[in-house]
């Protein structure tokens, strides 16, 4: 059984040491992210939706960079909403400057009413190249 390991981007141990959970673990070729927000830097929701959306997804980025990772990597995508028929339209937006051409990662869209006070947040399964 292979083994699994916590993987953490640069400068946000302390949000998820306070919250009690890892970024993302690292088992055998695949790397599990956890939820993703528009966090700034001292932990707060970006106050502009489309700016948390590109925020988390610096974020996605970061931790997927530190399990050895990028974008292009990802095979699972879930995103969370809170208002989803309103933040659709800016939400695709922002996927189109992500993942601009084919194939796409399959996708899969979540209604929510909370979110720890953010209104995105995104989570994703990647396979880590060799």
């Amino acid at each position: 059984m292979a083994q699994r390991n916590a993987v953490f981007p640069a400068n946000r141990h302390a949000l998820y040491a306070e919250h009690g959970y890892s970024a993302a673990i690292k088992s055998g070729d695949l790397l599990f992210v956890s939820g993703q927000v528009g966090s700034r830097s001292d932990g707060s929701p970006e106050p502009d939706f489309e700016a948390q959306v590109r925020l988390a997804f610096d974020n996605l980025e970061a931790t997927l960079k530190a399990g050895g990772a990028t974008l292009d990597d990802i095979v699972d995508v879930t995103t969370f909403h809170t208002d989803p028929e309103n933040q659709f339209e800016t939400i695709m937006k922002v996927k189109g400057d992500v993942f601009p051409k084919a194939p796409y990662p399959n996708w899969t869209a979540i209604g929510v009413n909370w979110l720890a006070g953010f209104d995105f947040e995104i989570k994703v399964i990647a396979r880590i190249p060799d």
